[in-house]
């Protein structure tokens, strides 16, 4: 995206327009202009400026009343309101609605240059504030997804490969899986100037989901005592998320459909159509292709949704990648919760490594966090823990040393180690039987033959006659 900013001049008068154009054009900044409010409600979205000229006087609309529909905020344009000579109570007025400034016609065009000049200045200052919040928040975006896995190193590699174009992105997976994180590392990633605008369609009754994604104009229904932005608006020059897509009502999707194609919006109310620019990213743990079949969603938005797809594997799927996030949360709430820092048991760790995780990683960063505020010796153990295990019990930290696995960082050399203690041991609850062991494993016998030799154990376990009676 262009850096340079941008100034939209809104006058009903050429000569105006062209005055304030001159006298602007030495402070670097791209100018466009706008001779009414439909003309500036279009630039509004498609160009999205940085500093706003609102003269007051337009022909069918007043300069205030459009300030108070762009609700400007902290993020939006500054708007500097052009009065008439002695319209000092209008300026007030306008400088409570959220305009940056006013000035009063006919100005000097030194005052002119220098209220614009503080304008861009701050905006300026806006952007640099903004880069270091966006590094700041990328930087925390990628800690959180963590992973070693095969199928981690292929989520984020798609990340980086999407991020740069304004492809629509759906994101499928468990809850809990992050699907939130993928959709924010996909905007902090890109070029777009906008907000990152997140929309749960479940946590919304359908009634309400419409007025808060296209916003409603003031009568629209009973309660609307004043014209309120949709999500759309918000997101304008940004990123919109829709979690939990496959929740919408047939209905809705139609309209977010139609917005989608036509990249434009009307209120609910309203009439006027409203240009938007926003990238959309969605995410479901629902299975679509069933819901269409129900007649439950769209398939037309299904596949305008799906330019492309991110399947983010559950926790069960890459159990490699848990020694990691369990001591990236670990280490993170000790620094929120002001506690003592503390490693992780080996049996703590195995008991992580075996948990099933049906909350997936939302499950594992509140288990450890509750660890982590809940210990008191010199680490976590298992016991800290409390988690249901299917094999591991908390008394397992005296267990005997073959299943002591210690925790060094190395994923790769502490996995070889896991795999070594977790099948010596398999092999010794079954006398040594390779066959056996191989099922309660749920491995092919040869399979479990090719590990035995890859670990060093095949020496220790080779089959016999009085050991292997399938072989």
């Amino acid at each position: 995206m262009d850096s340079k900013l941008r100034v939209l001049i809104v006058d009903d008068e050429e000569a105006a327009r062209y005055g304030m154009r001159r006298a602007l054009t030495s402070l670097g900044a791209d100018l466009i202009e706008a001779r009414d409010a439909e003309e500036a409600r279009r630039e509004l979205g498609s160009s999205r400026p940085d500093v706003i000229l609102l003269d007051v006087n337009l022909p069918g609309a007043n300069g205030l009343a459009l300030l108070n529909e762009w609700q400007v905020a902290s993020e939006g344009p500054l708007v500097i309101i052009i009065t008439a000579y002695g319209s000092e109570r209008m300026a007030v007025e306008a400088i409570k609605s959220g305009a940056y400034d006013y000035l009063a016609k006919p100005f000097d065009v030194d005052d002119l240059r220098l209220v614009v000049r503080n304008a861009l200045e701050t905006v300026r200052l806006r952007r640099e504030n903004e880069a270091l919040r966006r590094s700041l928040e990328l930087e925390a975006a990628t800690a959180r997804l963590l992973g070693q896995s095969a199928a981690m190193e292929k989520v984020r590699a798609m990340i980086d490969k999407v991020a740069e174009t304004d492809a629509t992105v759906l994101i499928r997976g468990e809850s809990g899986t992050g699907k939130e994180l993928v959709a924010r590392a996909i905007h902090e990633r890109s070029r777009r100037r906008g907000r990152f605008v997140a929309v749960n369609c479940a946590a919304l009754p359908s009634e309400l989901i419409e007025s808060e994604l296209f916003g409603h104009e003031k009568g629209a229904f009973t309660g609307a005592t004043m014209r309120r932005q949709g999500k759309f608006e918000q997101a304008s020059g940004g990123t919109l998320f829709l979690d939990e897509i496959g929740d919408m009502s047939v209905a809705v999707q139609a309209k977010l459909l139609r917005a989608i194609e036509e990249r434009a919006i009307e209120r609910l109310g309203g009439s006027e159509p409203i240009p938007v620019d926003v990238r959309i990213v969605s995410a479901t743990h629902r299975d679509l292709e069933r819901e269409i079949e129900a007649g439950n969603f769209r398939a037309d938005l299904f596949f305008r949704l799906r330019v492309v797809t991110i399947e983010i594997p559950p926790l069960r799927e890459r159990r490699e990648d848990i020694p990691l996030l369990a001591a990236a949360f670990a280490q993170n709430a000790a620094q929120r919760y002001g506690v003592t820092s503390r490693p992780f048991s080996s049996a703590a760790l195995r008991s992580l490594v075996e948990h099933d995780w049906r909350g997936n990683v939302r499950e594992l960063r509140n288990a450890v966090e509750r660890a982590v505020i809940m210990a008191e010796g010199r680490e976590i153990t298992a016991r800290d823990l409390a988690l249901e295990r299917r094999s591991v019990r908390a008394e397992d930290e005296n267990d005997s040393p073959s299943l002591r696995v210690p925790f060094t960082m190395n994923f790769r050399a502490d996995r070889r180690e896991f795999e070594r203690a977790y099948i010596a041991r398999c092999l010794e609850s079954t006398g040594g039987n390779v066959t056996r062991a191989a099922q309660l494993l749920g491995m092919h016998r040869q399979s479990l033959q090719h590990k035995l030799r890859e670990l060093g154990l095949a020496r220790r376990y080779v089959p016999t006659e009085e050991t292997d009676d399938a072989c």
